[in-house]
């Protein structure tokens, strides 16, 4: 009897025995699978292994159907990259070139994936921003010795150099690291600031413009003075403006003399007290005044009274306008006083006659004054309208 198997045989020969097998099928009787096959489970069936001839040893595969895959290759018929590879092609995959920074990268274009210490690129071959390569392979990407404050945070090592410097400093400063205060900057709190000088100070004369630790100003220039060359110097002043400051003018001196000039037509000299003139005029006023001819100038020039003189002039005439003005009304006050207290002043008069007495009171606003006792009668009376009645035995007044 031939006994071939009923699912892997096609028909058996009678004369020899033998059973004809199926395609992925074998052995005398069409039991086992053939090369390239394997048994499915469940059932007595064989099924192609599938192997992919670039990326599997051979076409041979287990009980489960797993290929034999390639270095590089993985999956259950090998025709996928292994992680770590890339570019699944005729003859393999091809390891990723990552540096050593990454162990993996995109299957096809083999860029690497997640770069590591502070790197990036498609083979992170770049260090991160803000990081530089270090000369020494082994320290790989360090950190830029650059604060974003005082720099935009990159930096590079110079050809020929073994130290990192800033790529570019901000406003104020300077150096490799950008940690110092350019010039015309000072160091306050670990922050540049610009100098404050007014303006009174040449960066051509003084390159710093001012201290680098403090900020006071070096070389005030103008006259000035100060920290901040905010003054001026002894014997300046700010002019009008409060800009620039300006000379003072020179005053006469305390010695009291004399000043006598006198016109041709005119015996008659007038003398002014250099005491006072010292305190209100300039001798530059004074010329303004009296002009002094001169043999080396023969046009009179009006000399320029500062404002100073100026002002301390005008205030001078105010405050006496004012002062008149004060006493002028006080004395219009106290006359105006006085005539009121006359005019509202009990004020009578009696006029005596040889056969009568008389009385007359300039008193008109008080009406019921008291007049008894200007005489010494009993029967004098006083009306409510002020009248008075004079009354004798023999006559009766009233005035």
């Amino acid at each position: 009897l031939c006994n071939c198997s009923s699912v892997g045989s096609i028909e058996c020969n009678r004369t020899t025995g033998q059973c004809r097998c199926l395609a992925g099928y074998t052995g005398p009787h069409c039991h086992s699978c053939a090369r390239g096959f394997f048994p499915e489970q469940g059932s007595q069936q064989c099924r192609p292994c599938g192997c992919s001839p670039t990326g599997a040893t051979s076409d041979q595969c287990d009980h489960s159907g797993k290929c034999q895959c390639k270095v590089g290759v993985t999956d259950l018929k090998c025709d996928q990259c292994s992680e770590g590879y890339y570019r699944f092609n005729e003859t393999t995959c091809e390891p990723c070139q990552c540096n050593n920074h990454s162990q993996t990268c995109d299957n096809s274009t083999g860029t690497c994936l997640d770069c590591h210490e502070n790197t990036e690129g498609k083979h992170c071959e770049l260090c991160k921003e803000g990081f530089y390569r270090s000369t020494h392979p082994a320290h790989g990407c360090q950190h830029c010795p650059c604060s974003i404050v005082a720099s935009t945070g990159t930096c590079h090592i110079q050809p020929g150099e073994t130290v990192p410097r800033c790529d570019r400093c901000r406003p104020g400063y300077t150096g490799l690291n950008c940690n110092q205060c350019d010039k015309g900057y000072y160091n306050s709190d670990s922050i540049c600031v610009r100098c404050k000088c007014n303006g009174n100070v040449d960066p051509a004369l003084s390159p710093s413009v001012c201290q680098p630790d403090s900020g006071e100003c070096i070389g005030c220039l103008y006259h000035t003075t100060g920290f901040h060359c905010e003054l001026c110097e002894e014997g300046y002043s700010r002019d009008p403006v409060g800009t620039n400051c300006t000379k003072k003018e020179a005053t006469l001196g305390p010695e009291p003399t004399e000043l006598t000039t006198s016109a041709p037509n005119d015996t008659k000299a007038t003398s002014f007290s250099t005491a006072v003139l010292n305190s209100t005029l300039s001798p530059t006023t004074l010329q303004t005044v009296f002009p002094v001819s001169s043999s080396d100038n023969s046009t009179s020039a009006l000399a320029d009274v500062s404002w100073t003189q100026f002002n301390i002039i005008i205030l001078t005439v105010i405050i006496i306008v004012v002062v008149l003005l004060m006493g002028f009304v006080g004395a219009v006050y106290m006359y105006r006083e006085y005539q009121n207290r006359k005019l509202n002043a009990p004020f009578w008069t009696i006029e005596l006659k040889e056969d009568n007495i008389s009385f007359s009171s300039y008193h008109d606003s008080i009406p019921n004054a008291d007049v008894s006792g200007l005489l010494e009668d009993d029967g004098n009376e006083v009306a409510p309208n002020g009248q008075l009645t004079l009354t004798t035995p023999m006559h009766n007044y009233k005035a």
